[in-house]
């Protein structure tokens, strides 16, 4: 297993340590539900040094990018993030990603750390009708680079306590790069996979222990702690965002899993799959993503059914779990296009009973 600069930290604090993507990662320290709402409540820290950095650069790179990603590049900024993802040519999504603009000849995709070794291969193939060299246009940093996701309403305020650079009324999905924390060229962007507000910071591995003990010495007039992974997946469950290997995967089209607004169909942007996705929003698709609340009492999981009042198959349940904030059932899943409208109500099968749910408005956790 892969390890991270930080996981000897983690170890030192007696965090439960799992394999997770190939890497040896905390997925809990104190316990899931008191971390999910330390990160709601105030600001928690979460080591995501896992995930995986390519550098696109040059001339061909905004052309290339408006090739291979669903969402318009075209219409981002300098210092402006953009969440979208890499359609797979037949109909599914091959990663979801975030897309950082520094200039016009300069990009920065974060992928999912599963998927890094996929993603690239899919990035190199896809980059030879562009006529990059692999190591200079086309860059995996992945391994060189240690993040920290800095969490919570109190995060940004906690974490301007570094850096003069004003951080605290950044816009969300913007970055600056800016001396933080004594160290240089850090780069800070008002992302997370949380909904929680805070911030993601971006170093070299050489830096992290020195960034860590500067994060926690800023952070704890606030009550900053460390943070599993275990929360970081209940967190963005309650806030509907979708997890790559469950809610989305190379089967499901981003029409279908509501990711219509990362699709765009605009004049010049001839993306991989665009026909097939246009079709698919002007008609419609047979099943759609929905966020759930239970009714019932019962903790749903993935690959449950989701059937009608009669018992009837519909759909599936792709995330589930039981929300620390709400305190009750709440998923995610495929349900057939005819009974996917909001507020309608579904049965999960669970353990043999049919278990009455409703089909709610994402986000599921309304702060």
């Amino acid at each position: 297993m892969k390890t991270t600069a930080f996981t000897s930290i983690h170890e030192s604090l007696g965090a439960k340590m799992v394999e997770f993507a190939g890497y040896y990662m905390p997925i809990q320290y104190e316990g899931l539900n008191i971390e999910h709402e330390i990160v709601r409540n105030s600001v928690g820290v979460f080591d995501v040094s896992h995930m995986g950095e390519f550098w696109v650069t040059g001339p061909n790179a905004l052309p290339f990018l408006q090739k291979i990603t669903t969402n318009n590049v075209a219409a981002l900024t300098d210092g402006k993030v953009q969440y979208s993802c890499f359609p797979n040519g037949e109909g599914g999504i091959v990663d979801d990603l975030l897309v950082y603009r520094f200039n016009n000849e300069k990009y920065l995709l974060v992928v999912n750390a599963a998927n890094i070794d996929k993603d690239w291969n899919w990035c190199v193939k896809q980059s030879a009708d562009f006529g990059f060299t692999i190591g200079k246009d086309l860059i995996n940093a992945s391994e060189g680079y240690a993040q920290l996701a800095v969490q919570g309403p109190l995060a940004l305020k906690a974490m301007q306590k570094l850096t003069s650079a004003n951080v605290i009324d950044m816009e969300y999905y913007t970055f600056q790069v800016i001396e933080f924390a004594g160290l240089s060229d850090v780069l800070l962007s008002t992302t997370g996979y949380t909904g929680a507000g805070g911030c993601e910071i971006y170093i070299p591995n050489s830096r992290a222990a020195h960034l860590w003990e500067k994060v926690f010495e800023a952070g704890e007039e606030f009550g900053i702690k460390p943070i599993g992974l275990g929360a970081r997946d209940t967190l963005r469950l309650e806030m509907g965002f979708c997890l790559y290997g469950n809610d989305i995967n190379d089967t499901t089209s981003p029409i279908e899993a509501g990711l219509g607004w990362i699709t765009k169909f605009v004049d010049g942007k001839d993306f991989i799959d665009r026909p097939l996705m246009e079709k698919q929003k002007a008609e419609g698709t047979t099943r759609n993503l929905r966020g759930f609340e239970m009714i019932d009492r019962g903790i749903p999981r993935q690959h449950y059914e989701i059937c009608d009042e009669n018992g009837a198959v519909i759909g599936e349940v792709t995330s589930g779990t039981q929300s620390p904030m709400m305190k009750t059932g709440i998923g995610m899943g495929y349900v057939d296009a005819a009974h996917s409208k909001i507020r309608s109500e579904i049965y999960i099968q669970i353990r043999g009973k049919l278990l009455k749910a409703k089909i709610v408005k994402l986000p599921i956790y309304k702060a």
